[in-house]
């Protein structure tokens, strides 16, 4: 399989790498320090089309493939993962499902800006108390006339309060048709839930180890009504489609998880050249060397792991697989070259105004969002036809 990128996507990897660096990489310290989310620099990624990549030009987008947008996640996580999760999940989770399984009604409401970055989507899947038991949820929809009435909790959702959401999409369990009030056993639907919903109550913002600058809340829903006509897709599909658009969103955050080895990688390169010690630039020593070597293989593998995948995506063959082991390799690898490079730079790795030390807590979540390693391994594991509960 070829994974060389075209000469277009290449000059688009510029755009963005010159947008990163003019207008992320100056502030990201302070947002990260003041845990502020940049409405504004968001909107001027929209600006620059990043939101509508993967959508049809109906909608303001560009139809671009994944792949593509997997340079752009990669080139803004370079300098910032807080903005490259924004971008990940307003695409991923906010604007796909529209765009899959929503009406024409739905996707002409809620597209055009999201795809233009005015607006920003969420999914409200995660449960504090399903965890990685997506399927365990306990929020209920029960048809109510013209209307359905949600009520339940979602927790760790990402771009759920910003100024700008315009829309969150909620999974809960059904009534079955014959059991009044009841939940239908194994029936998940999915919900358009507009912000500003009376019922919806987005949550005091978590305080969190790293991506400081990203949005993410909790959510209580409480006779919460939603028209009929906002049920997204099918009556009793809302867990199976999440699971459709999935694998793409494992795919974006191994891209991320790809630019962080990268930053890693550079900055640690270039400080092993310039800081002396003993009389002699650290670098030369080899323990120092051999560490940003094994950087430099860790780079090499997840760019082809993850190109890999996102290239199986564009050709419209299974990639279940090919995310999993893309998003266990490279996550569990930037958490690693985020340790390596805070060991290169010392004790002003420690220092919060390095970005390694940002990098540092941001890694670790990308670990556990998306599917956990721990679920990677499971989804591998059963594709290898091993007998896994």
């Amino acid at each position: 399989m070829d994974l060389e990128l075209s000469a277009e996507q290449e000059a688009f990897r510029l755009v963005v790498r010159d947008f990163a660096a003019a207008e992320i990489a100056p502030h990201a310290e302070a947002w990260d320090r003041d845990h502020h989310f940049p409405v504004e620099v968001v909107q001027a990624m929209g600006e620059l089309g990043l939101f509508g990549l993967p959508f049809p030009e109906a909608y303001g987008g560009s139809g671009a493939d994944l792949t593509t947008l997997c340079v752009a996640i990669e080139e803004l996580a370079r300098v910032d993962h807080s903005l490259a999760i924004t971008l990940s999940a307003g695409v991923g989770l906010g604007a796909s499902p529209i765009f899959h399984f929503g009406t024409e009604e739905q996707k002409q409401r809620w597209l055009p800006d999201l795809c233009a970055g005015r607006a920003l989507g969420a999914f409200g899947l995660t449960e504090p108390d399903g965890g990685s038991d997506a399927g365990a949820t306990r929020t209920r929809a029960v048809a109510d006339g013209d209307e359905w009435v949600i009520d339940g909790e979602k927790a760790f959702i990402t771009n759920s309060g910003t100024a700008i959401t315009s829309v969150i999409t909620v999974t809960a369990r059904t009534a079955a048709p014959d059991v009044a009030g009841g939940a239908g056993k194994g029936e998940i639907s999915a919900f358009l839930v507009p912000a500003g919903t009376p019922g919806l109550e987005v949550q005091p913002p978590y305080r969190k180890m790293g991506w400081h600058a990203s949005d993410t809340h909790g959510l209580s829903l409480a006779g919460c009504r939603v028209p009929a006509d906002n049920l997204l897709g099918s009556r009793g599909q809302g867990f199976r489609s999440f699971l459709a658009i999935l694998d793409e969103g494992r795919i974006a955050i191994s891209a991320l998880a790809l630019g962080c080895i990268e930053a890693c990688l550079a900055l640690s390169t270039d400080y092993a050249g310039e800081r002396h010690a003993f009389g002699k630039p650290i670098g030369s020593n080899q323990a120092v060397a051999f560490s940003i070597a094994d950087l430099a293989v860790m780079a090499e593998n997840a760019r082809n792991l993850t190109y890999k995948a996102a290239a199986l995506r564009d050709a419209g063959r299974p990639i279940t697989r090919a995310a999993a082991v893309a998003k266990l390799y490279t996550t569990e690898a930037a958490v690693t070259a985020t340790r390596v490079a805070t060991q290169v730079f010392g004790g002003y790795g420690f220092v919060d105004e390095t970005p390694v030390s940002r990098f540092y807590r941001d890694a670790k979540i990308l670990e556990i969002g998306e599917g956990t390693s721990e679920i990677q391994r499971l989804v591998i594991s059963r594709s290898l036809g091993l007998p896994v509960g």
